[in-house]
């Protein structure tokens, strides 16, 4: 994957990382040299993925949607590893196809819920462990879709929107904690979620590759290694900032 040490020593705790974006961001993670706490609603396949990255991952159940199941979270990251470096929100609840006029109360909250209030409840534990380690850097994963929209995704393009501001927001406040704050938007994705819209992986890339520059939907890895420069040392001067990460989709 690589041979580049840049997380050597860091911990990083992922919201969201049992599969797809997340799992590969843990992977990535650890093959540059951090220790990972991958945390999750899904605790089943959560647990599969940390026993299968080895002794550099843990494993927490979180429900990010809870301030208390959060608190948890970040609280096992310290006892687990003794400090905290980086948070990852990768957390999103699957996405409901509707207008404002047909969509469900409930979708509507539960998709704002996981995906832009559990960054916040996130962030509001981890912010003060990095803080107390001198610093730190926090990723939330968005979407393409939080800068362009598209159609019946009212719900999934205001969550992402108002994660990417929210990263600006704690940027401006957290910059003298020695704490950067990003955003990453990918384009499509092969992840599961494309498969409760296409049969297989192929069906997506024909069907969605066409509306990215480059022809094609990304692969997880490839989000993994954004992702892994915005949590290094790399990005040092970089905070504030919404890194596109989707193959010129956006651009369109």
């Amino acid at each position: 994957m690589t041979d580049m040490k840049r997380l050597e020593g860091k911990v990083i705790l992922i919201a969201g990382a049992a599969s797809g974006i997340g799992a590969a961001i843990a992977g990535r993670c650890i093959a540059e040299g951090a220790k990972v706490v991958c945390a999750d609603y899904d605790l089943e396949p959560a647990t599969k993925l940390a026993a299968a990255l080895g002794p550099s991952a843990a494993v927490c159940q979180c429900d990010v949607t809870k301030i208390d199941s959060a608190r948890s979270a970040v609280d096992f990251a310290e006892k687990k590893f003794g400090r905290l470096d980086g948070l990852v929100h990768n957390a999103a609840a699957p996405s409901t196809s509707a207008t404002v006029v047909n969509l469900d109360e409930s979708a509507w909250r539960h998709e704002i819920d996981v995906g832009l209030t559990g960054a916040f409840l996130m962030s509001k534990f981890a912010v003060p462990l990095m803080a107390a380690g001198g610093g730190g850097s926090v990723v939330f994963i968005g979407s393409q879709f939080g800068r362009v929209a598209t159609t019946r995704a009212v719900a999934y393009c205001a969550a992402k929107a108002g994660l990417i501001h929210l990263a600006k927001a704690m940027a401006v406040d957290h910059a003298p904690d020695n704490i950067r704050v990003n955003s990453l938007s990918p384009g499509a994705v092969a992840t599961t979620r494309l498969l409760r819209r296409f049969a297989d992986f192929e069906a997506a890339n024909a069907g969605l590759g066409p509306a990215h520059l480059l022809g094609r939907i990304a692969e997880p890895e490839e989000i993994a290694a954004a992702a892994a420069f915005l949590l290094s040392s790399d990005a040092s001067f970089v905070t504030g900032s919404d890194m596109l990460v989707d193959g010129g989709y956006a651009t369109r």
